[in-house]
């Protein structure tokens, strides 16, 4: 079943991540799935903390990116905005370059509230940091 009201494509997402910060730290929608999104980021000089490893902040702006793009998709944006209410991201292992990849799944989308699953991997697969994104979904 897709879950998705409104339609978008991957062009239509990299003409609204202009000149932001998904823009900015490099990241890139791959995959839009009847009930799931991906995008990858770059593990370089955007991403990285002064230890050379991916911040913890930079993992968690993609998963927020991922979680609020598929909070919207899944709901009517004609009669209802999408606000960020918590997130949280466990930090399971380092990644130190390349690229990591991010798959959100709704876990659930109701009437009011939305929460997202987010997990991002490394280029190996490993799993780098999960992450669950709450949103609101409130009244235009």
């Amino acid at each position: 079943m897709i879950l998705w009201k409104t339609k978008t494509t991957l062009a239509q997402l990299k003409e609204l991540s202009k000149n932001t910060l998904v823009e900015h730290l490099g990241i890139e929608f791959l995959e839009i799935g009847d009930d799931y999104l991906k995008a990858k980021m770059p593990v370089d000089y955007r991403t990285k903390q002064p230890a050379g490893l991916l911040h913890g902040g930079a993992s968690v702006a993609l998963a927020e990116t991922l979680g609020s793009v598929a909070a919207g998709l899944s709901a009517n944006r004609e009669k209802k905005g999408i606000v960020g209410i918590e997130i949280n991201a466990n930090h399971i292992r380092p990644a130190t370059d390349g690229w990591v990849t991010g798959i959100t799944k709704p876990i659930h989308v109701g009437n009011t509230t939305q929460i997202w699953e987010i997990k991002i991997y490394n280029e190996r697969d490993d799993l780098i940091c999960i992450s669950r994104l709450t949103v609101a979904n409130i009244d235009k």
